[in-house]
Order: structure tokens, then C-alpha cells, then sequence
């Protein structure tokens, strides 16, 4: 039995995902980073023992309800935790977008601003005061009634709805409606209320193409469908819609991203004409501070921000001195840029997850755990400095503050550093080394050793010469203004420059498909699925292979499979608990839901009869259950298989499982499940590949591999254009574009062009001074 006041928290057996029975100690009130090649199990460790336990814990202490969850959640697989405090986790998952989600809401800055203007705003004469929720787009007090505290209102056009006049309504003219049933429905509906569908739309009046598209009317009329040969079809009751209310109502209200996005293509969308796009009401826009309305101050980056903050009442320099105290951590993370009504869709996962560490620092709390996901990720050099200082404070604060990480910067800052390893999935999963930073350089097995300690400069790459310019620009978008850019056809671009200094806007250029580019490749770090039925196999095609070998077998012949029975996405082969996901979601009232493995499949997905079909001895759930690794040993001799597998293994990935969930996977894995399932599609013509950070979540020894797949893509004759924080990445690039000097207003421009020796010598570069540190 361990003391009440052990410094030490001490895990026994953890078994989590690929951990081998793992046995360490980690001291409390230090700094700790966790360590490892992709998939070697420090996530595992971290977020899926230490940070689950005390999750669970928690759980127990709340409520006798929860407790009952707990069976169906499900505890970490470990022998025993001590001393272990209460945790808070950060990390980089993304929530569900919204668009009244913003900078001012993630970190609670515009419920303070709000409290300002109710306190301490001047009012115009005979104004009465208004509560702070009067000055909130998101309630009913403050929103706008224009465009219901959007700021945006959405219109449509005839020539948006009826992209082609020479078609007749039956034809299909009205491309907003939706098809199948129900656009011959609407269809139907128009030639009972006695319009000629079989016209011409440019041939029928103008009254009735105005009452077709854009009425308010909903008459219900009875439709007498033409009768097909083969089926009866009986009378209904049929409601009319017109195609404006149609895309409105779909683009309001629809839960599902393709049919919101289908809506999207027949809007326009403009300020509201009411608010002018402020989203509030004007009672609440005509109360100033500083002389200005909430609205603007919401508009302006937090550093200017903070400047404007003065109070010469005490009401309002006990509010200025709050608002100013929360600011501050926010623009020491590097986000000064930002300004409170950016909306969060817009930021980065990095960017986000710090603004959830800024909000963690004014919280006062003391004596947890802090487990946090890479905060480096998507951080310029000059920011990491910043960041580490931040952690230093959290632990100064009386917390143990445990981190994930890559950079190696902020793993020479750890008090304490727990190395897992020494490979990925199968080949991982053990502790190497717990202890100070420094006594990791006599381990041998241990991948970060040879990176961390290794200060010689990378290999001398020849830098390629361009066999043609593109020009982009003069862009005038965000904080760009009128920047041109030339990138290199068939070399490899980096493009540079601290956080908000208007890279991904300059890249996002290219993604316009410009002249000289046969083909363009966008890989970003978006989901590849966003719930536990979509993962790798089915992302990449491979499954559609797997079910071929399944339904191939003679025991799936035998029964009269096909290839349906194996999928886990219809009735049939599934298990119909869980419709196939191997999950059940668990509701948790005050908590966010969660998912548990399905009580009858145990997460097979399948139905018994299935799984009893084996392929060399293993069933369709044992297969997805493989490593990419291992399932390329097991499929060698399936050329399609093969070939996907290998390509997953180029950038990789060897250590995720096939039937892995796309909600297990970080941005960065993601990312190079596209990159693979483009690679696999083999070349078509010149190719311009575009990436956002894609060492994102790599140690250092993934990055090498990566980077080696992205030159072979170069030496073939595409082109290859990154945007990159990691120095050595840049370092062998052929041309670096530098964007700066600083973020938001003050950045936006080119600061330096060149091969990366000529970048590293550029005066007023944010990058240089860390690009020349590792410049062979």
C-alpha cells in the first residue's frame, strides 16, 4: 500500500492497445513527455490508461448512475494505478463545427467582453441597461432577427436554381430539387396544379417560373401517379415546395454534410443587411467602449485588443484587468492574431487545442494532471519557445503536467521523459526508459536517443533545377494583400512562417487549379470519417479486395455468400446490434456520449454465421483486426491488396489496424491515408501534390520516411508543395517561400524566396535564425 503522498504515480500491467504488461513510475509535479515512434503505444499510455483512469474515477465519485456506464465504457486495461490525482485532457480531436462557435466562446473571452459592455458600455441617452446576454449573437436577446445572430443571410437566384433553360421540369430543370422519389414527387405535384412540365423552362411565363421557384405557398394536393406496368401506384396527398424553400430548408436544417453542401451550390450568401453582419441587434450595437461597438472590438486581433483596454470607472478596471489577465496567455501562445469571432471551423487543430491550454492557465486549478496531444503541432519554431514556457507555468501552478510530443525542443524542456518503443504496433508497446532527459543518450533501442542527441546537420540533397514557374497572385484574401508568389514546377516547395501569417491562404491559391497543372492533389488533415464505421480498409478501397477473397472461399461459396455478406455496412453479415459499428454510443447526460464495445459482438461487427468463415485461418473480424504490417505479409500474394498495403507502408502507417475507426485517427494519420490512397492510383500526367503540414504527429524517424516519399514523388516528375514548420523537412526542400514577419496584420507578406541556404540567411525572417541551425 502505497502512502497518501506519494510523488510518484505508478502504473502496473497497463495492456491498453499494443502495451506488453508495461510497469512505470512517473513523478508528479514535473513536466513529463512521452515519447516514441508513431504508434508505439505513448498515446496508449498516456490518454488511453493514466488520463482513462482518472476519468473513470471520476465517473465512480459522481453519480450511482454512472456507475452502471462504467461496465458498458469500459475501465483501461491495467493491473493498477496509484497515485494518481485528478486529470484534465487536452486534445487535438476536433468537436463538431459550428458556425456560432468562435474564439470568443472556445475560451469563455466574450462572456467577459459581454459583462463589459452590460457594466461599464456607454449607453446613448435614455438607453436603458442591458443584461450581458443582450450582447450575445447566440441567445434570443442579442440575435439579430435579420439573420437570426448568423450575420449572414443566404439568397438564391433563378440562374443558380435552373442552371440549363432548355430543359423541361420532367427533364430535370430545377437542379436544386432533390432526386429519386421525391423530385418526381414535386414533379408530379406541378403537373396536377395544371403547369406544363413537359415545356421548355425558358418557354413557360415568367409568372409561373416566379410562382415554381420562389412561393411561399405549400398547397396539398392529390396525386394520381402514372401507373408503370409492373406496380400499382395509388393516389397520395403530395405537398408542394418551392425550390428557394427547398434549399433554404435543407441548407437550415439538414444534419448531413453532403446534402448541406448540395444546398450550398444554389446560395449566395451576403451580410445581413439588417446588422451589416455584426449578428446583433442594433440596441445592443449602439452601446460603445473605448467608442466602439462590441462588434468591432470582436473584430480586432486580441493584441490590439489588449491595448484598447482601459478603464476609468472601477467597475469597468476590475473588468479590463479580467478581460486583459485572460488575453494575455493567448498571445503568449503565439495567437495574438486571432480576434474573438473568428469562427472555430476556421482553426487549425493545433490553434484550437492551444486556445483550450490558454483558458487552462487562468482556470486556478492545482494538484492535476495535465495530459496533453503534441501542443507543438502546427507551431512555427519562434512559438515552441512560448509554449514551453506556458507548461513551465501550469507546473509552477502545483500540476503535473504530462505530454505527448515530437518536437524535440520541447523534449530537451521535460524534467522527465518516458521512452516507448522501440517500434510501431507489434514491434512497440514497451517502456525503454523513464527518467531524466539526458540519460536516454545510453539506451540503444530507443528511436528518440539517436534523433535527440544527434546534433550533425542532415544529408547534403542537390537542389533540383525548376523545369518552369507557376505564378499565383496578386491574392487579396484574409491577411493577404495583393501577394504574388512563384512556385517551382517539378521541385519540392516549402512554404514558411510563423502561425497566421497566411500560408494555408497562399497555398490555398494553388488548390484553384492553375494553368500549367494537369492534375491537383489537396491532402489535407480533415477525417476521413466521422463516426466508428469508416477506417482504413474501407477509406482505401482495400476492403472492397478483402470481401472478394472472403466471398471467393469455399465455405462462403458453399453457404451462397457473396460479397455483401462480408461488409459490416448491411443487413445481412452484420450484427445487428450495433448495425456493424462494433460500437454502441453511451449517453452520459452531463458528459459528452462515448462509445463501448457492442455487448453481443464483443466489436466484431459481424453476425456468428460470418465470422465462422475463415480465409487461411482467420475470420473477416480477425483480418481487420490486423496491423497494415502484418495484413501485407498475410495478402503478399493479392496484387491489389498488396499494392494498397505497400503504399500505406511507404508512408508509415505499418501500426494502424485495417478496421482502425476513423475517430481513432489524429490529423496527421489521416493526412497520410490520403496521401496512400493516392499514391496506389498510379501517375496520370503531372501532378501537383498540395500539403498542409504533414509531419504533424511524426517522430523524427517517420518524418525521414515521409520526406523520401515526397522526393521520389518529385523525382518522377510532379511537383511538391508543403507547408512546414519542422526545420529539417525545409532544409532539403529545393525553393522555401517565407511568409511574415509576424501573424494576422502583422504578416501577410513574402519575406523571403529562394533555395533554403538563401532563406536562411534572410534578415527580418521569423525562420531563418532556425532554418540556418540545421542547414547542412
Amino acid at each position: 500500500m502505497q502512502s497518501p503522498h506519494d510523488p510518484y504515480v505508478r502504473v502496473r500491467g497497463a495492456r491498453e492497445h499494443n502495451l506488453k504488461g508495461v510497469d512505470v513510475d512517473i513523478p508528479r509535479d514535473v513536466l513529463a513527455v512521452f515519447t516514441g515512434v508513431s504508434g508505439s503505444g505513448k498515446s496508449s499510455l498516456a490518454f488511453g490508461t493514466i488520463y482513462a483512469e482518472a476519468q473513470r474515477r471520476y465517473f465512480e465519485s459522481v453519480a450511482p448512475y454512472a456507475r452502471r456506464l462504467i461496465h458498458q465504457v469500459g475501465a483501461p486495461a491495467v493491473g493498477e494505478i496509484s497515485g494518481l490525482p485528478p486529470a484534465v485532457s487536452l486534445q487535438q480531436r476536433r468537436s463538431a463545427p459550428t458556425s456560432r462557435s468562435s474564439v470568443g466562446t472556445v475560451t469563455n473571452l466574450s462572456n467577459s467582453l459581454r459583462m463589459l459592455f452590460s457594466r461599464a458600455g456607454t449607453y446613448p441617452p435614455g438607453a436603458e441597461r442591458l443584461d450581458s446576454d443582450a450582447f450575445s449573437p447566440n441567445t434570443a436577446a442579442g440575435a439579430c432577427p435579420g439573420c437570426h445572430g448568423l450575420g449572414l443571410v443566404h439568397e438564391t437566384t433563378e440562374e443558380l436554381l435552373v442552371p440549363d433553360p432548355s430543359l423541361s421540369v420532367r427533364e430535370g430543370a430545377v437542379a436544386a430539387w432533390p432526386g429519386a422519389w421525391q423530385g418526381k414527387n414535386l414533379r408530379d405535384i406541378l403537373d396536377t396544379l395544371g403547369y406544363d412540365v413537359d415545356r421548355p423552362w425558358r418557354e413557360l411565363p415568367a409568372a409561373q417560373r416566379e410562382w415554381i421557384l420562389f412561393t411561399d405557398e405549400q398547397p396539398v394536393v392529390t396525386v394520381h401517379p402514372v401507373r408503370d406496368a409492373d406496380r400499382i401506384q395509388r393516389p397520395y396527398q403530395g405537398t408542394y415546395m418551392s425550390a428557394r424553400r427547398y434549399v433554404l430548408k435543407t441548407f437550415s436544417d439538414t444534419r448531413s454534410p453532403t446534402l448541406r453542401a448540395k444546398a450550398e451550390r444554389f446560395l449566395t450568401s451576403a451580410p445581413c443587411p439588417d446588422c451589416g453582419g455584426s449578428r446583433l441587434r442594433p440596441e445592443a450595437l449602439a452601446v460603445t467602449f473605448a467608442g466602439r461597438s462590441i462588434a468591432e472590438l470582436a473584430a480586432l486581433p486580441l493584441t490590439d485588443l489588449a491595448q484598447l483596454l482601459h478603464g476609468d470607472t472601477e467597475t469597468a478596471r476590475v473588468l479590463t484587468a479580467d478581460l486583459t489577465s485572460r488575453i494575455e496567455p493567448v498571445i503568449e501562445l503565439g495567437l495574438g492574431y486571432l480576434s474573438l469571432d473568428r469562427a472555430t471551423p476556421t482553426l487549425s487543430a493545433g490553434e484550437l487545442q492551444r486556445l483550450r491550454l490558454a483558458t487552462q492557465l487562468r482556470s486556478g486549478l492545482f494538484g492535476v494532471v495535465y495530459v496533453l496531444d503534441e501542443p507543438s503541432a502546427g507551431l512555427h519554431p519562434a512559438d515552441t519557445e512560448a509554449l514551453i514556457t506556458v507548461l513551465e507555468r501550469l507546473k509552477a501552478a502545483g500540476n503535473s503536467v504530462f505530454v505527448v510530443e515530437h518536437h524535440l525542443e520541447v523534449v530537451r524542456g521535460a524534467d522527465w521523459l518516458v521512452d516507448v518503443g522501440p517500434g510501431a504496433g507489434e514491434h512497440g508497446g514497451r517502456v525503454l526508459y523513464s527518467g531524466p532527459v539526458a540519460e536516454l543518450a545510453s539506451v540503444e533501442e530507443s528511436a528518440t536517443a539517436a534523433y535527440l542527441f544527434d546534433e550533425s546537420p542532415g544529408p547534403v540533397r542537390e537542389v533540383r533545377r525548376p523545369r518552369g514557374w507557376l505564378t499565383v497572385g496578386p491574392v487579396t484574401r484574409h491577411n493577404l494583400r495583393g501577394v504574388t508568389a512563384e512556385f517551382p514546377l517539378g521541385a519540392f516547395t516549402a512554404v514558411t512562417g510563423v502561425s497566421g501569417s497566411g500560408k494555408s491562404t497562399l497555398v490555398g491559391e494553388l488548390a484553384q487549379r492553375p494553368a500549367g497543372v494537369e492534375r491537383l492533389v489537396r491532402v489535407d488533415q480533415k477525417p476521413i470519417g466521422r463516426t466508428p464505421r469508416s477506417n482504413l480498409a474501407t477509406y482505401t478501397g482495400l476492403f472492397d479486395v478483402v470481401r472478394k477473397v472472403f466471398a471467393g472461399t469455399e465455405e462462403a461459396r458453399a453457404r451462397g455468400y457473396g460479397v455483401g455478406r462480408f461488409s459490416f455496412n448491411v443487413s445481412g453479415g452484420r450484427c445487428e446490434t450495433c448495425q456493424g459499428e462494433g460500437f454502441v454510443s453511451v449517453e452520459l447526460l452531463f458528459l459528452p456520449s462515448t462509445y463501448a464495445p457492442c455487448p453481443d459482438c464483443g466489436g466484431a461487427r459481424y453476425n456468428p454465421e460470418t465470422l465462422r468463415v475463415t480465409y487461411r485461418g482467420r475470420s473477416i473480424a480477425e483480418v481487420l483486426d490486423l496491423t497494415v504490417e502484418s495484413a501485407a505479409d498475410f495478402f503478399a500474394d493479392i496484387p491489389a491488396a498488396a499494392r494498397s498495403l505497400g503504399t500505406l507502408l511507404d508512408v508509415g502507417l505499418g501500426y494502424l489496424r485495417l478496421g482502425q475507426p476513423a475517430t481513432e485517427l489524429s490529423g496527421g494519420e489521416a493526412q497520410r491515408i490520403k496521401l496512400a490512397s493516392e499514391l496506389q492510383r498510379g501517375r496520370r500526367g503531372h501532378t501537383l501534390y498540395l500539403l498542409d503540414e504533414p509531419t504533424t504527429g511524426l517522430h523524427p524517424a517517420d518524418v525521414e520516411v515521409l520526406t523520401d516519399r515526397l522526393h521520389g514523388l518529385v523525382d518522377a516528375g510532379h511537383t511538391v508543395v508543403v507547408v512546414e514548420h519542422d526545420m529539417t523537412v525545409v532544409a532539403g526542400a529545393d525553393w522555401v517561400i517565407d511568409l511574415g514577419p509576424g501573424g494576422g496584420d502583422r504578416g501577410g507578406r513574402i519575406v523571403a524566396a529562394g533555395p533554403p541556404e538563401q532563406v536562411a540567411r534572410a534578415r527580418g525572417s521569423a525562420t531563418a535564425p532556425y532554418l540556418a541551425r540545421v542547414m547542412p
